[in-house]
């Protein structure tokens, strides 16, 4: 009986879990984390509910797998701004990295953690706040880089890290907020250039 019972809990998932998650991220992006239905969910993974909660957990433990998908895949532009080797470069590759991810041809306008935030009913409470926290903490980590800048004399002698942070990330966010209402890349683009243009010690 032991023999058997190992080999029921040993069998592998008869679809592939990264392939899933995939496609429950690109449900969440287009519909958010409201919008989405467990229907929705499952039709897109091409698993029934059944294999959803045991492979992903409920749909609330589900968005927050796929949100970690997205922050590491479509969202890693991220990650990679903060490591340019200057502020202004910083910020020009966030916000470049914005507009990419907010026009990609496969026709996900906007981004994950802005749509999956609204709306929010109390039920729903959790992803949304969750999304609250990431939004702070990726303000957050992107004053440490600037006050660096600014220890490093890389910004001008007066510029407040905090204040220009919130300045980048409020353009970062409404990016793909303009983004989802229609507005292209070439014109979103334009707002960057814009935003450069203003930086601080620019002529």
């Amino acid at each position: 009986m032991g023999g058997t019972r190992n080999t029921v809990i040993g069998r592998p998932r008869g679809f592939d879990t990264e392939e899933a998650l995939e496609c429950a991220m690109r449900v969440f992006w287009e519909q958010g984390y409201e919008g989405a239905s467990l229907t929705d969910l499952t039709g897109a993974m091409g698993i029934t509910k059944t294999s959803m909660y045991a492979a992903f957990g409920n749909k609330e433990q589900l968005f927050h797998k796929a949100l970690r998908r997205y922050t590491d895949g479509p969202a890693g532009y991220f990650d990679d701004a903060l490591d340019q080797p200057t502020a202004r470069a910083v910020a020009e590759a966030l916000l470049r990295g914005s507009v990419r991810t907010s026009t990609l041809p496969e026709g996900f306008a906007g981004c994950l953690t802005i749509q999956g935030a609204l709306p929010a009913s109390d039920e729903n409470r959790p992803a949304h706040d969750a999304l609250v926290r990431f939004r702070a903490e990726a303000v957050a980590r992107l004053e440490q880089r600037f006050r660096r800048a600014a220890d490093e004399g890389d910004l001008p002698g007066g510029t407040d890290p905090e204040r220009l942070a919130r300045y980048v990330m409020t353009l970062g966010f409404g990016i793909p907020v303009h983004a989802a209402t229609g507005l292209g890349r070439a014109e979103l683009d334009e707002i960057v250039d814009q935003a450069m243009a203003c930086w601080p010690g620019s002529a």
